[in-house]
């Protein structure tokens, strides 16, 4: 086996010097496989920086509306995706046997947990596979899906490398995680820095090369693993410091103290806190998720992650809390919740985003059905519910419109998520009763003794 190159060796190899050239000056094709709600946007980050990028899909539905131009996420314009196209700067594909035709393959598929809280690896292996079938010399293949520590070198590399090509020698690997937070217009792909980590200094340097070009900074670190460590440790510091919030929230309820109006207080104070706010459970593709890969893999080391699966039994309880606190207010206006109809609003996991993976509000919904209630939805960005993973008995089920009507039909108004997009004035004029698990009203400046904060 050849002896692992230097930095210095690494930088002055001719393949390697002349693919960072091609990354500097954006004369490389990049692969981006999985164009969801992390690869697109960097595709189209990619295109804006003067690349020519290739975008593959198993879905062909996604694959055919991106080349006619439209968009596939809410909060991203049909104009840039149109734009992109018509400049042949942005083509998707289903076809997997091209991944050979772009200089980097930039892996962006989902890691979702199985039922049993365990890493579910399967998209990236199946990827891995379709990648080995097509790998060629040169190349550079990065993971950003998030994952434990070893995922990249322990699974990735030694798929990638049955072909009978060496990582460090005939193509190049590195983990670099994703840093996305769909919606939000302050940080956009371009403007968050990249935390690279490549198998080898020959692959640090094409991916800090390959990133400069396309975000504000890299951050090089020393390994894949650290570099899935720096994700992990980023999603799991939000999930303990939510869980912190929800529990205080729990126990301030009980003590009739506002935890909003704590918290608002809190961050007056210019050092040593951060605001944290509470919520009727954990939502999105990353908070809910990642803390539960670190725990698996530090089983591996004999070590229990106490402090992480309580944080995650806490904010897992909360929709249990939401619903509970529902009934008793439903109880006091004068009905039991069984035979009450529930209005919920918003079902996406976060605001004004069309992203409803590990939304709060479907276990929301299913835990209402199950205490006898009727139970409709309001939602801008979501007019209907697709079959997910954990909740495909509610796919299908509708946003109605929200009129005064609707509203006043229902014996208590429940709102999940804060979109922007939805009139609360009208809410607080017709609803008999609104559990407000967001601050809505406070933040809105609406005065309503039939609003109860949950």
């Amino acid at each position: 086996m050849p002896a692992e190159r230097t930095t210095l060796d690494a930088t002055r190899d001719p393949d390697v010097t002349g693919l960072v050239e091609r990354f500097r000056g954006r004369q490389a094709t990049l692969g981006i496989i999985g164009l969801g709600y992390v690869g697109l946007p960097l595709a189209l980050t990619a295109v804006r920086a003067g690349f020519r990028v290739l975008g593959f899909d198993i879905d062909a539905a996604t694959v055919a509306r991106l080349n006619r131009g439209e968009s596939t996420i809410r909060h991203i314009p049909a104009e840039t995706v149109a734009a992109a196209v018509a400049a042949q700067a942005l083509a998707a594909s289903a076809d997997f046997h091209r991944l050979d035709e772009p200089d980097a393959l930039l892996i962006c598929v989902p890691t979702p947990l199985t039922k049993h809280r365990e890493p579910d690896l399967s998209y990236v292996v199946q990827t891995a596979r379709a990648i080995a079938a097509r790998l060629r010399q040169g190349q550079l293949v990065v993971l950003e899906s998030t994952s434990y520590p070893g995922t990249t070198t322990e699974v990735l590399k030694p798929i990638l490398e049955s072909a009978g090509l060496q990582s460090g020698r005939d193509f190049f690997l590195a983990f670099s995680p994703e840093r996305e937070d769909p919606g939000n217009p302050d940080f956009a792909t371009a403007a968050i820095p990249k935390v690279v980590g490549g198998d080898g200094t020959a692959a640090r340097a094409l991916t800090e090369a390959l990133y400069g070009a396309l975000v504000v900074a890299t951050v090089p670190v020393s390994s894949p693993a650290a570099a899935e460590a720096v994700k992990l440790t980023e999603n799991i510091f939000r999930a303990v410091n939510i869980a912190l919030v929800n529990e205080l929230k729990v126990v301030y309820a009980a003590m009739g103290i506002d935890i909003w109006e704590v918290i608002e207080a809190a961050k007056t104070k210019p050092f040593g806190f951060m605001p944290f706010y509470p919520g009727p459970g954990l939502g999105g593709h990353c908070i809910p998720v990642d803390p539960f890969y670190l725990t698996w893999k530090a089983r591996e080391y004999d070590i229990t992650t106490r402090f992480i699966e309580l944080a995650g039994q806490v904010n897992a309880h909360m929709p249990y809390y939401v619903v509970e606190r529902l009934a008793e207010a439903v109880d006091r206006s004068g009905r039991p919740l069984t035979g009450a109809r529930i209005l919920v609003l918003g079902v996406a996991y976060k605001k004004n985003v069309d992203d409803l993976r590990e939304s709060p509000a479907l276990k929301l919904i299913e835990l209402i059905e199950s205490r006898g209630a009727e139970v409709a939805y309001h939602d801008p960005h979501i007019p209907q519910l697709p079959r997910t993973r954990k909740h495909g008995e509610l796919a299908g089920l509708r946003s109605i419109a929200l009129t005064p009507g609707a509203v006043s039909a229902h014996d208590a108004v429940l709102i999940a998520t804060d979109h922007d997009g939805v009139d609360y004035h009208l809410v607080a004029d017709h609803a008999r009763l609104v559990i407000d698990t967001r601050n809505v009203f406070a933040k809105a400046g609406i005065v309503n003794d039939r609003v109860v904060k949950v």
